[in-house]
């Protein structure tokens, strides 16, 4: 499985990213630019998802990397993010609410 760190994510531009935490997660915080699609829906949203490689985030890792996993085995070019979002805010990166 593809994976990056906060630290890669915050440097890195032109990437969408997927926040596959529940909206209630998404609209306390979330890393600026991150659109969400809750890993609850992704099945019915998958045509939403960016033709291009994409990184995926969540709160800690785990819901992103099983997210990344069945994801990279229907085809899609997917990098979880390792720590997520609760590693972006240890990090004192800005979030948006």
């Amino acid at each position: 499985m593809n994976e990056i760190t906060v630290q890669e994510l915050r440097s890195r531009e032109g990437v969408p990213l997927i926040d596959v935490r529940e909206a209630h997660e998404f609209a306390a915080g979330r890393v600026p630019g991150a659109v969400n699609l809750p890993m609850s829906e992704l099945g019915m949203r998958l045509d939403e998802l960016p033709a291009e490689s994409f990184d995926v985030i969540c709160e800690v890792g785990g819901r992103s990397a099983r997210v990344v996993e069945a994801l990279t085995a229907r085809g899609y070019e997917a990098t979880n993010v390792a720590g997520g979002t609760s590693a972006w805010r240890a990090a004192g990166y800005d979030i948006e609410a």
